[in-house]
């Protein structure tokens, strides 16, 4: 079953169900027990009675228990984000209610791959069965990312604004992949529907702002060490008519500019669809 996205008190929360057919103790178990986490969680967690510790080869974080009913709830706080595990009886075994809340919305793509594949690492664990990490992220991010509405542009005024997700990327390597280490305008930071003009800003690696005959262009890229790193890309538009032709391009060249932090650069330019969302943002 999909991660569900919903909005709890203004912040964004993933909720995941799965029907595991194993008792609730054993359950209860796995997702408690730090022997047992570190075969399908995806840091080591130490518990020290109601400190938590998250650490992965680089990097390390802390938490705290939140709640503890044993054998039906267990919540935490990792960083600001709180995860909360519920075993609710089932004549199979139990249902397992998982739901993350979330620090930033625009994460909610990847987290939810994530824990997708997590999950399917912690039932082959109940079921004492070997698990293969999956290799291929792209995709599964990419269907969560359309799902929740997190390709969408919004228009402010007379700008046209779009914030994407480009996970843990450094910010080194996304400057360079946007601008290919050339100097002037990167041909990554104009499209077909958006034509170059001359550069009014840059700042490597985070800031590129330029003239465009449609109107003014800013790319920023940020970097949080607990979020990761975000794309937010602004156009002031000259002409309102062309608000729906500049989501549409922006829409789908940030699209093609995802699949190319992932290794996918050669993604030809899909004017069908540019012109199918152009009609969807005008409407």
């Amino acid at each position: 079953m999909s991660a569900e996205l919903r909005r709890i008190d203004g912040r964004p929360v993933l909720r995941f169900e799965r029907l595991l057919r194993h008792s609730p103790a054993k359950v209860w178990r796995a997702v408690t027990e730090p022997a047992e986490l570190k075969h399908w969680f995806p840091a080591e967690v130490e518990i020290d009675g109601k400190a938590m510790r998250f650490a992965f080869p680089d990097s390390a974080s802390d938490g705290e228990v939140l709640e503890l009913d044993p054998p039906r709830v267990f919540a935490f706080r990792w960083n600001t984000d709180v995860l909360r595990f519920e075993l609710l009886p089932h004549d199979e075994g139990c249902l397992l209610v998982f739901t993350h809340v979330l620090g930033a919305e625009h994460s909610a793509g990847r987290t939810a791959a994530g824990w997708d594949t997590c999950l399917a690492a912690l039932e082959a664990r109940l079921a004492d069965r070997p698990f293969e990490q999956p290799t291929a992220w792209l995709g599964p991010m990419e269907r969560y990312v359309r799902r929740f509405g997190l390709d969408e542009g919004r228009v402010d005024g007379r700008d046209v604004r779009f914030v994407r997700d480009l996970v843990w990327k450094p910010l080194d390597e996304v400057w360079e992949l946007f601008t290919g280490g050339a100097a002037g305008l990167p041909a990554r930071a104009a499209n077909p529907h958006v034509p170059p003009g001359p550069v009014t800003a840059v700042e490597p690696p985070r800031l590129l702002e330029f003239d465009s005959p449609t109107g003014r262009v800013r790319w920023e890229f940020r970097h949080d060490p607990e979020q990761g790193t975000t794309v937010e890309l602004t156009h002031t538009v000259e002409d309102p008519a062309f608000v729906p032709t500049a989501l549409a391009a922006w829409h789908v060249h940030l699209e093609r500019f995802f699949a190319a932090t992932f290794g996918e650069t050669d993604r030809p330019w899909p004017a069908e669809r540019v012109a199918e969302l152009t009609e969807r943002y005008g409407s």
